[in-house]
C-alpha cells in the first residue's frame, strides 16, 4: 500500500476520511492489517505529506492511533496528550493540519479506563499533573450520576467511562469555540469534527457520528 499523494488526498471527503478510519479499525480487530511496506512509505513521503485525518488521543500506551486504525506513514496526523483535551498549542496544530496540510477529519478519541480521567475523578494532585487534570475536571462535574460522592471516583469504572465520554464532547465544544479557523472550515463542510471512544478490552472504536 502506497502513501497518500496530493491527488489522492484531494479526492477524499470528510465522510470518506471517517470511513477509512472505520475500515482500518475493523481490520485491526479482525487481524487483517493492510499489506504495507513502511520503509517504502518513508520514501513516498520524503518530499511531502498528505494525510487525510487528524486524531487527538490520549498518551496511553495502549491507544496508538496509527495501530488501532491500521494506518501507515503519512496517513494521519496524531496529536497526543493525557486526557485528550485541547489547548492553544494543540488547536494551532489542528489548524495547520486541516487548513494548510489538507486533512478532512478531526477525531477526538477518548478511551475506556483512562488514567488521566481517573486522576481527575479522584482530584489527584502532583506537580504539573495538577494543572493538566484541571482541564478534565469540567467533565467530572458535568456527569451528575451517581450523586453519591462515594461512587464518584476511579473505583467506579462506569463513572470513569462516562466522564471520558463527556470529556470528548467538551473537547469538541472547545475546538469549535476556540478555533475560528476550524469552526469556519466545518461550517463550509470542508472538514468534519467528531468524537469516538476506544475500548481497551476489545480494540473497537465507537464513533459519535
Amino acid at each position: 500500500m502506497k502513501a497518500f499523494t496530493k491527488e489522492k488526498q484531494a479526492e477524499i471527503t470528510p465522510q470518506s476520511a471517517l470511513n477509512l478510519l472505520k475500515e482500518g479499525n475493523t481490520r485491526f480487530q479482525q487481524k487483517r492489517m493492510a499489506d504495507r511496506d513502511l520503509l517504502d512509505q518513508v520514501n513516498d513521503t520524503k518530499s511531502g505529506q498528505f494525510p487525510f485525518a487528524t486524531v487527538l488521543s490520549c498518551i496511553d500506551s495502549r491507544v496508538s492511533s496509527e495501530l488501532i486504525f491500521d494506518q501507515g506513514i503519512g496517513d494521519i496526523f496524531s496529536a497526543r496528550v493525557a486526557g485528550n483535551f485541547v489547548n492553544e498549542d494543540i488547536l494551532g496544530s489542528m489548524e495547520f493540519a486541516c487548513k494548510l496540510a489538507g486533512t478532512k477529519l478531526v477525531l477526538v478519541l477518548g478511551h475506556t479506563s483512562c488514567g488521566a480521567v481517573k486522576g481527575a475523578c479522584d482530584d489527584a494532585k502532583m506537580g504539573n499533573l495538577t494543572a493538566l487534570l484541571s482541564k478534565i475536571k469540567p467533565a467530572v462535574l458535568q456527569v451528575t450520576e451517581p450523586s453519591d460522592i462515594s461512587l464518584r471516583n476511579s473505583k467506579n469504572i462506569d463513572f470513569v467511562n462516562e466522564v471520558a465520554i463527556k470529556n470528548v464532547e467538551l473537547t469538541i465544544e472547545n475546538i469549535r469555540k476556540d478555533s475560528e479557523v476550524l469552526r469556519e472550515m466545518e461550517s463550509k463542510e470542508e472538514i468534519q469534527i467528531i468524537g469516538g471512544m476506544y475500548d481497551i478490552n476489545d480494540g473497537s472504536v465507537r464513533f459519535f457520528d
